[in-house]
């Protein structure tokens, strides 16, 4: 076994470099829960180097950073040690001991203390610069650059292309669409952009005490027609949630929903009981009725021909990582499809990739609509994507071994899930795979009745309603 070391970030290329003596490693990688790269390796004597890029494309997008986390140097016959100080750049923050690589925003320390964030959060908190013609957009905490923000961002482009569009996102790994600003979470940037932007589009709470403007205006679009109980209407009185969920929903100008089913439980769920709701569909889901299957298909390195099973979970309260009722590699090879594996997007920090044949884990592909669109059929059990999937008629299955817990300790339902559902219900994998060799057509006429009710404003305009509108009142 030989040592190797780090020998720092190339100037030109911005790799990684580790450097060793004796025969070249055949191979190198970085290793993290959610990305990995392979090194280009040099050298053919009695010293080798390996380079690697902290660049990654995923899905055919364009070259990105890495996302912030923890990585693991990997070289075949050699073990890593001697340590690289903190190194910060325009893309990342990275870090060095042993085999041991720390990644994270390109933030400066300094400005990451309680002090000094309370010191920039005071400084932006009350600016006096005049409101700008720009909208501020997070989504899932800016994990992801997604969802029904996504949708609205694009047809504000579309129309508007003078406004200025803001991304908040956890590091530069996050894509954001093109011709928008990403803005680091609690960077000067971040702090300035949300303080001046005239409207704040997102999808969940606002975080870091937000204190609109005069003038400055907030649509909450939420992230999904609820079957589990949420907010106020969690079990159990807590003064200090209760206190926290009527806060944050005073927050909000307008509220966006699905459907009216959905109006009705989000406004009381969040009292949000004396403004307006918008029922207009999800913009999110203009792309079942106007995206194209076998763009996505492609980018996923999936075949035209072969059959694809979305298996999406919810996150569970009383665990950090995602489910495992489910083993893809097996279901993969049982069903002779390609299983997609989405994690919710809390998981999506704490967890790491699923791994197999067959197995494609896209918890980070940042529009889960045109994964529903490449799917043939979606596997879930309390997730809202329920809601959505639906709208492109497609069969849907649901695994929920864990049901009787789920429902009668942890969240709860609005409905019974088990006789409203357009699906089979199961409790175990061997279930699940005889429903899926089943014929879906037993459950026409109640998929019929469930997409009357939640998808009737899904025609593939959601979007197009909901940017007029907005325009029509002034808000951007």
């Amino acid at each position: 076994m030989s040592e190797a070391s780090v020998t720092g970030i190339d100037q030109k290329t911005g790799d990684l470099v580790v450097a060793g003596e004796g025969p070249r490693p055949a191979r190198a990688e970085l290793v993290g829960a959610r990305a990995r790269v392979t090194a280009r390796m040099t050298g053919r004597g009695t010293t080798w180097k390996a380079r690697f890029p902290l660049v990654a494309s995923r899905w055919g997008g364009k070259e990105l950073p890495l996302p912030s986390g923890e990585y693991r140097i990997d070289i075949a016959g050699a073990v890593v040690a001697g340590a690289m100080p903190m190194v910060i750049d325009e893309r990342l923050r990275i870090a060095t001991d042993g085999p041991a690589v720390t990644i994270g925003p390109p933030l400066d320390p300094s400005i990451e203390s309680p002090e000094a964030r309370a010191a920039l959060e005071r400084r932006y908190s009350t600016p006096s610069a005049p409101l700008r013609n720009a909208v501020f957009f997070e989504s899932f905490y800016g994990r992801v650059a997604g969802d029904n923000p996504l949708a609205l961002d694009r047809e504000i482009a579309r129309v508007r292309p003078d406004i200025t569009r803001y991304w908040s996102v956890v590091d530069l790994s996050v894509e954001v669409p093109e011709g928008a600003v990403a803005v680091i979470e609690r960077s000067a940037e971040w702090w300035r952009a949300r303080g001046e932007a005239r409207l704040l589009i997102v999808n969940d709470w606002l975080r870091h005490r937000f204190v609109a403007r005069d003038g400055q205006r907030v649509l909450q679009t939420w992230h999904g027609t609820p079957l589990k109980r949420l907010a106020l209407h969690r079990r159990g009185f807590q003064p200090r949630r209760w206190g926290a969920v009527l806060k944050e929903s005073r927050r909000w100008d307008v509220l966006l929903a699905q459907n009216p089913y959905a109006a009705r439980i989000l406004s009381k769920a969040y009292a949000f009981v004396t403004r307006p709701v918008w029922v207009e569909g999800y913009p999110r889901n203009d792309v079942l009725r106007t995206g194209d299957s076998a763009e996505v298909r492609r980018k996923l390195g999936i075949g035209d021909d072969e059959r694809v099973l979305l298996y999406a979970p919810t996150w569970r309260d009383d665990r950090d990582d995602m489910v495992d009722f489910v083993d893809p590699t097996a279901l993969a090879e049982r069903t002779s499809s390609v299983v997609l594996v989405r994690g919710h997007s809390r998981t999506l920090i704490p967890g790491q990739n699923a791994t197999g044949p067959r197995v494609i884990d896209v918890t980070g592909f940042a529009d889960v609509s045109r994964l529903m669109l490449a799917a043939d059929a979606l596997i879930t059990d309390y997730s809202s994507v329920m809601f959505d999937f639906s709208g492109t008629g497609k069969p849907m299955y649901f695994m929920v071994p864990d049901i009787d817990h789920y429902r009668g300790q942890l969240r709860g339902f609005y409905f019974d899930l088990e006789k409203r559902v357009p699906g089979p219900v199961v409790r175990t994998e061997e279930e699940l795979i005889g429903a899926l060799d089943e014929d879906p057509a037993s459950y026409a006429h109640r998929y019929a009745e469930w997409r009357a009710v939640f998808n009737a404003r899904d025609d593939g305009h959601a979007a197009e309603r909901v940017v007029a509108r907005l325009l029509d009142q002034r808000m951007i």
